[in-house]
């Protein structure tokens, strides 16, 4: 699978559990905008059987390499970001893992009966990463149980391993100049951006700024019947050259820690 067919399949993939990403796109598209996607962020356990390096097998096909890696002390989750060789128009990959042996023993044995209930020739697979919730129909009392130890866990709960994130390239907008005016734009449609931190988080200093919206809420199917639960939220990203002229490529971490609240339930 080549990089078009594989953005494209987790683009459809995202879409299909986030439809403001698709009304937006197209909300810019109708002001002439070709929108360009500046990074895709992907979420997983420390486990060995699905950790970063797992899901990061298509993009290392590809010719992607590890850069930058990233700590996250109170969500208890590392991360890495990926870049394209030779390609800086290809969209950054951003993987995150959380560490389950930081959380108690009945979060870590929760979190390895999902794990333990899939066979080992799923998780073999080198396009986990399209799979989505690849374990049973999942418990709304254990999802809220482990909503109480981890926002984080519990999304990956009902979602599985998708795209939780596409990123708009502000910088490649030719009608609208900053991150300050497509939040303007945005909150004039009616959506609601996450505001935890503030509505950008980043700053110039930094050499980056971002926003996103509260994440979209879907219906989902559990043992105990229909509920409606966070699924994925669309991202802005504006980035400052360094002293080269070359656009800052990295993350920031305290930035980062605030868009994944983009998801929280509350």
């Amino acid at each position: 699978m080549n990089k078009e067919q594989l953005f494209l399949n987790l683009w459809a993939h995202y879409a299909e559990r986030t439809p403001s990403a698709d009304l937006i796109k197209v909300l810019f598209e109708n002001r002439g905008e070709v929108v360009k996607n500046d990074h895709i962020a992907i979420r997983t356990f420390d486990d060995p059987r699905v950790n970063i390096d797992v899901l990061a097998k298509p993009f290392l096909a590809l010719g992607y390499v590890k850069k930058d890696s990233y700590n996250f002390e109170e969500k208890k989750l590392d991360a890495f970001h990926f870049e394209l060789e030779g390609d800086s128009e290809a969209p950054r990959v951003f993987i995150s893992q959380l560490r389950v042996k930081d959380f108690d023993q009945i979060t870590q044995e929760m979190i390895s009966e999902i794990l333990d209930s899939v066979s080992q020739e799923v998780f073999a697979d080198p396009m986990l990463v399209l799979k989505g919730r690849v374990w049973e129909t999942p418990s709304l009392a254990f999802y809220e149980t482990l909503l109480e130890k981890s926002e984080y866990a519990a999304w990956m709960y009902i979602n599985g391993f998708c795209a939780n994130h596409f990123t708009v390239d502000v910088n490649a907008l030719k009608t609208m100049k900053s991150l300050e005016e497509v939040n303007e734009f945005l909150k004039d449609q009616g959506y609601v951006l996450n505001s935890s931190g503030g509505e950008i988080k980043g700053s110039k200093s930094l050499m980056l700024e971002q926003s996103s919206i509260i994440a979209d809420r879907i219906e989902v199917d559990f043992k105990e019947g229909n509920f409606e639960v966070t699924s994925c939220y669309y991202e802005f990203a504006y980035r400052y050259p360094k002293s080269d002229g070359e656009l800052y490529s990295g993350f920031v971490a305290g930035s980062a820690d605030k868009i994944f609240e983009s998801t929280n339930m509350n």
